[in-house]
């Protein structure tokens, strides 16, 4: 099994990055393959509702990371998809991302996958973002393994809130107890 953290933010190794790394970390400290990337300094062009993916069955846009970035994806068994809060919901970057995989869509090609949603707010927003998160998950049908909410605004500001953090390591160990199959 492999599990892939994706942070959103545009801060590499911010708020969103350190909660997606805690659930990471508890993953391998039981063992398990799993990767980080941060989309801060990637480029990722928007969806241009060219429609052109129904017929060549991938995404035509090219000359960014996005492609690059989505193998991974569809080579993990766990997406932890993160993303700060910007106006009550997902950041630009991270949505520009989660558009472009609407050329996967047709042949339902994530399906069958499982997601966690990490969000992070300065002070409220989390549960939308939560939303757009498990939206995106839910219609390329992942299974829902949870979500995390976590607060924070300056960088490193989340490893304060103690609730954020142990939700991240429970998702953690939920992981490895499907890897193992014990009882959650």
């Amino acid at each position: 099994m492999k599990v892939l953290g994706l942070s959103g933010s545009m801060r590499k190794d911010g708020n969103t990055a350190i909660l997606v790394n805690t659930i990471l970390e508890k993953c391998q400290s039981d063992g398990i393959k799993t990767e980080f990337i941060s989309l801060a300094g990637k480029k990722i062009h928007p969806c241009l509702g060219c429609e052109k993916c129904k017929e060549t069955k991938k995404c035509v846009i090219e000359n960014d990371d996005w492609e690059k970035i989505i193998n991974k994806v569809l080579d993990c068994d766990v997406l932890v998809i993160g993303s700060p809060t910007y106006y009550y919901d997902v950041c630009g970057h991270l949505k520009n991302f989660i558009d472009r995989t609407y050329s996967l869509y047709h042949d339902r090609k994530l399906a069958g996958r499982k997601g966690v949603a990490v969000a992070v707010q300065a002070h409220k927003g989390a549960s939308r973002t939560i939303q757009t998160l498990e939206g995106f998950l839910s219609t390329h049908e992942f299974s829902s393994l949870g979500s995390v909410k976590g607060n924070g605004y300056h960088e490193g500001d989340v490893l304060s809130d103690s609730e954020g953090l142990e939700k991240a390591k429970k998702i953690g160990d939920k992981i490895a107890c499907l890897v193992k199959s014990c009882k959650v």
